[in-house]
């Protein structure tokens, strides 16, 4: 169980708290690319407890700064997108993408081309058509985490947003626990209606045991269960700081992927899922002997109610606690789904969504299978108060390349006892579908 004070501090992104602080230290994927475009309409953005606007200039630069005009705090979201800035339409101040303000009319300019009053302003990057955001006191950003997806042409990933609305932690921990699986997602399965070979042969309605080691980046968790006399079924994970997930979708050899849980406020964030769409093959959701795949419903389907202007508008699935995520209770007795309710994503959400904007940790009962949800819990907290108390810089932050290495997926094996073994020896002669040989170069 948690204490109130971890509770608190895990919890709690807003300027200031341990969390907080800690978090802006890292880039943050914050928005699509195609979310703004040269000269359009200015983006309200969420993050980290911050009402900010993105905008795309004339030159196709992207700018992130706080929403409120240092002038007279009106918010820049009303303002005029124009000839390589934002133009406040109260008084007509313009900032360019810098923070920088260009021009006030009727004051002139001095020789430097901009005035010494600035509005707080953010680095940005543009990287698999993702705008990320470096909201961290550094001057000079540290370099974008090189996750091996990303280090992909875009052409061969697909990102996807989805927002919830809780709490960043608790959508975290629903992704690294990997017993929920068995149930929420599968539990309407039939292990005789799955074909040899299949991705879900060793998972349905088998008991794994767990091991979890913390790492450089964060932990990492082996699931195993025996196949044979000789063979061992084997699901590899990880949790890289600040919030970033590497979960086993698909076989070792193609799961190429990553997940970041991007904090919006205390109560809601933001999944933004990377992934190569070559890697699906040998995947969970691969046809049954029916030809059906029962795995989520509807599989990865995702359905969007339109994106709006409001603060949190964007990406938002149809189901939500207003409608009961939607949950049918028809399918949910018949067993055609075992919770009922249509889709992966909206499984988890629900799951999450439902303890409340907020998670009181108190009343939990750990057990084994949340190993890994406890394990991150402390490692996250430990970082977070060297980084406040002892000014140590957060894990991950100045070794980018080393987010390269980590790839969650699943294995058969010859029977071994040492996980971690078992795992190294996979990642020895990896495919990486973004290079001509294995070793990354930075």
């Amino acid at each position: 169980m948690a204490s109130n004070k971890d509770n608190e501090d895990l919890t709690r992104v807003g300027p200031g708290t341990l969390m907080g602080n800690f978090m802006r230290e890292y880039w943050m994927p914050a928005a699509k690319a195609t979310e703004v475009v040269a000269d359009g309409p200015p983006l309200r953005l969420m993050l980290l407890g911050e009402k900010l606007v993105a905008f795309r200039d004339t030159h196709g630069r992207v700018g992130v700064m706080d929403h409120q005009c240092p002038h007279r705090c009106v918010s820049l979201f009303l303002g005029r997108n124009e000839e390589n800035g934002i133009r406040c339409v109260y008084h007509g101040w313009k900032f360019d993408v810098d923070g920088n303000c260009v021009d006030i009319p009727g004051i002139q300019i001095h020789e430097e081309g901009k005035l010494k009053v600035k509005a707080k302003a953010y680095p940005t990057r543009e990287r698999n058509g993702v705008i990320w955001v470096y909201m961290g006191k550094r001057e000079v950003p540290p370099e974008l985490p090189m996750l091996e997806v990303c280090t992909l042409p875009s052409e061969d990933v697909e990102v996807i947003f989805i927002q919830r609305n809780s709490n960043w932690m608790q959508n975290f921990e629903g992704e690294i626990d990997t017993g929920h699986f068995n149930f929420l997602h599968v539990g309407a399965v039939n292990p005789d209606n799955i074909p040899d070979g299949h991705a879900l042969q060793h998972t349905v309605g088998r008991k794994h045991k767990f091991s979890v080691n913390d790492t450089d980046l964060g932990v990492s968790y082996a699931a195993h269960t025996p196949v044979d006399e000789d063979h061992t079924y084997w699901r590899f994970a990880h949790f890289a700081m600040p919030f970033w997930s590497l979960i086993p979708q698909a076989d070792i050899r193609y799961n190429v992927l990553a997940r970041a849980w991007v904090p919006m406020d205390d109560e809601h964030s933001m999944l933004v899922f990377f992934f190569w769409r070559s890697g699906r093959r040998g995947g969970l959701t691969d046809p049954l002997k029916d030809g059906k795949s029962l795995v989520g419903g509807s599989l990865m389907t995702n359905n969007f109610v339109p994106n709006s202007t409001d603060w949190f508008g964007r990406w938002r699935l149809t189901g939500n606690k207003q409608n009961d995520w939607l949950i049918d209770r028809d399918i949910q007795k018949a067993n055609l789904s075992f919770s009922g309710i249509d889709g992966v994503h909206m499984q988890d959400q629900a799951m999450t969504d439902s303890m409340g904007a907020i998670l009181d940790r108190s009343g939990e009962h750990l057990m084994e299978s949340d190993l890994m949800v406890a394990r991150s819990r402390r490692r996250l907290l430990k970082a977070a108060r060297a980084f406040s108390e002892d000014n140590l810089p957060p894990p991950g932050v100045d070794s980018h390349e080393a987010y390269f290495t980590p790839r969650g997926g699943f294995c058969i094996t010859e029977s071994a006892d040492e996980w971690s073994d078992v795992y190294k020896a996979q990642l020895e002669g990896l495919f990486h579908p973004g290079q001509t040989d294995t070793t990354f170069k930075a």
